[in-house]
């Protein structure tokens, strides 16, 4: 079987947990067809680069797929009968990478700052500066 990289955008109008449903629908039509889901990653609700159909953020999703290509044509044609997708790209791929996205490293590279930055009582201004006395600042 080949080795994919799909990932969707879904409406912004639709639910995380709608967003779930599809993606357990596009599971199950991969494995009724013969095909596994690797993994799956949510990345969330992120801004567009440009406006798609009127929207101006959509939900991402990452699958790794390993499949026969019957499969993936099957599930794409129905992504493009749902309404709720925006956009799609699927890659062939010789081999999955086993660690997470740079999307995923980035999210949890953040939500580490933010707690070491908590632990240690710093906090930041709507400016993004720290405590304003570090840089000779009165208030």
């Amino acid at each position: 079987m080949s080795l994919y990289e799909h990932i969707f955008i879904a409406r912004q109008d639709v639910s995380n947990q709608q967003v779930e449903t599809l993606v357990e629908d596009l599971t199950k039509i991969l494995t009724d067809n013969g095909g596994t889901v690797v993994k799956t990653e949510f990345w969330g609700l992120r801004n567009l680069a440009y406006r798609i159909q009127k929207n101006r953020k959509g939900h991402y999703v990452l699958m790794h797929i390993d499949a026969p290509h019957a499969a993936v044509a099957e599930m794409e044609r129905n992504m493009r009968l749902n309404e709720d997708v925006i956009r799609v790209l699927t890659i062939r791929k010789d081999e999955l990478p086993e660690a997470p996205s740079i999307m995923m490293q980035v999210k949890a590279a953040r939500e580490e700052r933010a707690k070491r930055e908590a632990s240690e009582g710093r906090r930041r201004d709507r400016d993004g500066y720290g405590d304003r006395e570090e840089f000779g600042v009165e208030l």
